[in-house]
């Protein structure tokens, strides 16, 4: 049994692509996509058509409708590969913007719907501000389920359980890049400061009941994957899919939801001023939070403007 087949009896795993081709091919359960995924994917030759389709088909639409309903096509396509869930995004520009959140994820499930897909089967990704977590809040009320990103400190953490999120979505990786750069280690294993993130989140949310799914996103290595077997769910690129499916080496869980019980965490109890204030004193979480922001506003214009060549 290869690593991959190994870790699937842990962790449900997520295909982080926006490319049918390699969701086929490793059978996840669910998938996420973001700007920059269906970016890189529109600009393949196999996929661009599919850009080009919608674009002729919406021709007397907004920019920014026309990228809806690509991005809602790209998912309906996943859907038809996966059992599961695809992860939506809402546009990163809406970040700082709970109504405009509100209602863009609202849209977006409702182009689903009008497509013939159910909205159990969409999960909303919207960035962990304190905006996002209230905007996904009023979302999760009206049935919407919402995945919430570019998540990278326990205090977001506990806004979003406490908001009743169905699921978050922690990043390891770039934590990993903060603190290499910052210190000059090359981490590895259980040392890893991306990996500690998500053990604490897990162990925080089995400790104290919480139902909000925990799932561990943007890995570098296949290392950072195989210390977090047991997570809800990890979202995996696939790159490190293959590697995973290339390995027989031996896998053991590592995240238990028993031992999480026993762990000596305190409960912290959030509001507005107390959330701004602790990711403002983690210096990693505020700098990275306002890069992937950056980059995905960055990547949604890009992804316009390629929408306005067609039109």
């Amino acid at each position: 049994m290869n690593q991959l087949e190994q870790l699937k009896q842990y962790t449900t795993i997520v295909a982080d692509t926006g490319d049918f081709q390699s969701i086929k091919a490793f059978a996840p359960q669910d998938a996420t996509t973001n700007p920059s995924l269906i970016l890189k994917a529109v600009q393949k030759d196999e996929y661009r058509p599919i850009m080009e389709k919608i674009a002729r088909e919406h021709a007397g639409k907004s920019t920014g409708q026309i990228v809806d309903h690509l991005l809602v096509a790209f998912g309906t396509e996943i859907l038809r590969i996966i059992p599961g869930r695809v992860s939506t995004e809402t546009d990163a520009r809406l970040s700082f913007d709970t109504e405009g959140s509100i209602s863009k994820g609202r849209e977006l499930i409702r182009l689903y719907e009008a497509a013939g897909i159910s909205r159990e089967r969409v999960l909303i990704k919207i960035a962990s501000t304190w905006e996002g977590i209230r905007a996904a809040e009023v979302l999760e009320k009206d049935g919407i389920r919402c995945n919430l990103t570019l998540l990278f400190s326990l205090p977001q953490a506990i806004a979003c359980a406490d908001a009743k999120v169905q699921l978050i979505s922690p990043f390891v990786g770039r934590i990993y890049d903060w603190y290499k750069k910052s210190t000059g280690t090359d981490y590895t294993g259980a040392d890893d400061p991306g990996v500690q993130s998500v053990k604490r989140i897990y162990t925080y949310y089995r400790k104290f009941g919480y139902q909000t799914e925990v799932m561990g996103a943007s890995f570098r290595n296949t290392s950072q994957i195989i210390e977090l077997a047991g997570c809800d769910l990890l979202t995996i690129s696939p790159e490190l899919l293959q590697k995973l499916a290339e390995s027989d080496a031996a896998l053991t869980r590592k995240l238990d939801p028993e031992e999480a019980k026993n762990s000596d965490l305190e409960k912290l109890t959030l509001d507005e001023k107390t959330f701004r204030s602790m990711l403002n004193d983690d210096a990693m979480a505020t700098e990275k939070l306002a890069e992937g922001i950056r980059a995905f506003c960055i990547d949604a214009v890009k992804l316009d403007k390629l929408i306005d060549a067609l039109k």
